[in-house]
C-alpha cells in the first residue's frame, strides 16, 4: 500500500528518514516482521514494542511508528513519531484492510456473565438460517465452521481487523465479537463499525483492574456510547432491562434501544418459565406477539442469553417465529451448564461461571430437579482479581458440600486462592484441594446416586495456566473417566 496514503489519517506526526513509497504489511510483534513491512511500536502491560524495534528494522520492517525517537539505522528504515501508538495503529490497521467491518453486519456483545453464550446463539442462529457468519471470542475465532485459536476474549485491535478481513474476502456477511471491558477500556474495538450491540448484565468481576463497580460500569458503557450519532446509517442497542445500568447505557446512545426481561415491561419478555434437566420452556412476549419457546439451555440465566439472542436477531431483521423454531433445536453451548453424560447415576454439568453472580444462578439453575444433594467445585485465578473470592465461596456454599479449588494458579500458591475462599463459606461441608484435577476426582468419590456435580470455572477449556505455561486438563475428561472407575467398581 501507498505509505503516504497510509499515513494521511494522522495529522500530528514527526517524521524522520525517508518514507518507503509502498509498504506490505502491518505488524506490533517484532517476531513476525516481514520485509516492506510496518512495525508499530504499542506498550502491553509487561512488554515495551518500542524496546523491539531495532530488532524490526533487522527484519525488514522500512516504517517504524512510535511515540518517542528511537535509536534506529534511519538509512534502513523510517520512524513516524506520533501522541498515542495504539491509536495510530487503529487508523493505520483500518486504512490498510480497507474499512473491513463496512462490508460486514457486525454484533458485540458485552456484559459480566452470558457473552460466550449469547454470541454462540447467535452465530448458530445465522448458521441454520444458512447465513455465513464469523464468531471472535473465548472459545477463540470461528470463521464459519473453521475454528482457529485467539489469545484473547477481545484480540487487539490489529488482530480484529485482520479477522474482519478476512471475514469480508471470504463473503462472510455477518460478524459477531465478544467484547470484554479490558478491550474496551484498551481501545482493541476501535475503528469496528458495530450495527448491532448488546448488554448482559453488571456483577462483581475485574475489579483489580478496573478498581470500582462504577469504573466497571462505564468501561462496559463504551460499546453504547462509541456508537456514533449519525441516525442516517440505523443501529440498534440491546438492553437488559431487569439490570440497574439498563438506564444509563439508554442514555449513553441515541440509536433506538430493544429491551429484554423477565421482570420489566420489556419488549422481548419470558414468563412462566418451567425449568427441567434438560430443557427450559416459557411463554415469549415479543413486538411479533407470543409465542410458546421450548430451548435445550438450562436455567433462568439462559433465558435471558435466549432473550439476548432474540432481540438481537430481531433487530437484524429475522422473524420472532422463525427464531422460536431454530432455537428448539440449538444444543447447549459447549462448557456452559453443559450436561455431561457419565456411566453412573449422577447429573454432572461443567460450566464456565467465575464470578459470584454465575456461581448464584448455575446453582439456581438445578435447584428444581434436586434429588440428593448438590456438589459444587469452584475454583478462582491465580494473580487476578482477590477481592471477588470471598463472595465465590458465600454463593457456592448454596451447594451441600463444596469443594474448594483453583482455575489458572498462574504464580499464586495454592493456600493463597483457597484460603481468600475459605474466607466466605457458609458452612463447615467443604474441601480445600489446590490441585484441580484431584479436586475433580474427590467430587466423583464423594458423590452417592442421584447427586448433582457442577464443575465450575473453566467450562470447555482443556488447559490450566500454571506459572505462564498451558498444560492440558480437562474437567469434563476426568469427571467421565473417574466416575467410571468408581462406579463400575461398585457395580
Amino acid at each position: 500500500m501507498n505509505t503516504y496514503n497510509l499515513l494521511e489519517s494522522i495529522k500530528l506526526k514527526t517524521v524522520y528518514g525517508e518514507l518507503p513509497s509502498e509498504v506490505k504489511d502491518i505488524y506490533v510483534d517484532s517476531r513476525k516482521v516481514t520485509a516492506g513491512s510496518v512495525f508499530v511500536c504499542t506498550r502491553g502491560y509487561t512488554v515495551d514494542g518500542h524496546d523491539f524495534a531495532g530488532k524490526a528494522v533487522e527484519s525488514g520492517a522500512k516504517l517504524i511508528i512510535a511515540e518517542k525517537q528511537l535509536d534506529i539505522d534511519l538509512e534502513k528504515a523510517a520512524l513516524v513519531v506520533v501522541k498515542d501508538s495504539f491509536k495510530a495503529l487503529a487508523h493505520i490497521a483500518n486504512k490498510y484492510y480497507d474499512y473491513p467491518s463496512k462490508k460486514l453486519n457486525v454484533f458485540g456483545v458485552t456484559g459480566t456473565n452470558g457473552k460466550t453464550t449469547v454470541t454462540n446463539l447467535i452465530y448458530s442462529i445465522l448458521k441454520r438460517d444458512h447465513q455465513k457468519a464469523a464468531l471472535s471470542g473465548t472459545i477463540g475465532f470461528n470463521l464459519d465452521g473453521e475454528l482457529l485459536p485467539s489469545e484473547n476474549t477481545t484480540c487487539d485491535n490489529l488482530t480484529n481487523q485482520q479477522m474482519l478481513d478476512t471475514a469480508a474476502r471470504k463473503d462472510i456477511q455477518n460478524f459477531i465479537l465478544e467484547v470484554s471491558s479490558h478491550g474496551l477500556s484498551l481501545g482493541r474495538l476501535w475503528g469496528i463499525d458495530f450495527d448491532i450491540v448488546a448488554f448482559t448484565n453488571l456483577s462483581h468481576d475485574h475489579l483489580d483492574y478496573h478498581e470500582t463497580m462504577e469504573h466497571y460500569g462505564y468501561a462496559k458503557g463504551l460499546l453504547f456510547s462509541q456508537l456514533g450519532n449519525d441516525i442516517e446509517n440505523p443501529k440498534h442497542v440491546v438492553l437488559n432491562a431487569d439490570d440497574e445500568w439498563f438506564e444509563r447505557y439508554s442514555y449513553m446512545t441515541p440509536h433506538e434501544v430493544i429491551s429484554y426481561g423477565l421482570e420489566a415491561n420489556a419488549d422481548f419478555r419470558a414468563e412462566g418459565i418451567t425449568y427441567d434437566n434438560d430443557k427450559t420452556t416459557f411463554t415469549l412476549h415479543s413486538p411479533d406477539g407470543s409465542f410458546d419457546v421450548e430451548m435445550k439451555l438450562l436455567g433462568k440465566f439462559n433465558v435471558y442469553n435466549i432473550l439476548t439472542a432474540m432481540a438481537c436477531l430481531y433487530a437484524h431483521g429475522m422473524e420472532v417465529e422463525k427464531l422460536i423454531g431454530i432455537i428448539r433445536e440449538l444444543p447447549p453451548v459447549s462448557g456452559r451448564m453443559e450436561k455431561v453424560e457419565v456411566e453412573a447415576p449422577l447429573s454432572v454439568y461443567i460450566d464456565y461461571a467465575h464470578t459470584p453472580d454465575a456461581i448464584e444462578k448455575a446453582i439456581e439453575s438445578v435447584l428444581p430437579f434436586k434429588q440428593n444433594k448438590i456438589i459444587f467445585l469452584v475454583g478462582t485465578g491465580g494473580n487476578r482479581d482477590k477481592s471477588k473470592r470471598p463472595t465465590m465461596a458465600e454463593k457456592a456454599s448454596m451447594a451441600d458440600y463444596v469443594i474448594l479449588t483453583t482455575d489458572d494458579p498462574r504464580y499464586e500458591e495454592y493456600d493463597s486462592i483457597l484460603g481468600d475462599l475459605e474466607k466466605g463459606m457458609q458452612h463447615d461441608q467443604y474441601a480445600l484441594i489446590g490441585d484441580r484435577a484431584e479436586a475433580v476426582k474427590h467430587a466423583i468419590e464423594v458423590s452417592e446416586p442421584g447427586d448433582i456435580i457442577i464443575f465450575a470455572g473453566k467450562g470447555h477449556e482443556d488447559y490450566q495456566i500454571v506459572e505462564n505455561t498451558k498444560y492440558p486438563h480437562s474437567d469434563k475428561n476426568i469427571a467421565i473417566g473417574q466416575s467410571k472407575i468408581k462406579y463400575a467398581s461398585a457395580q
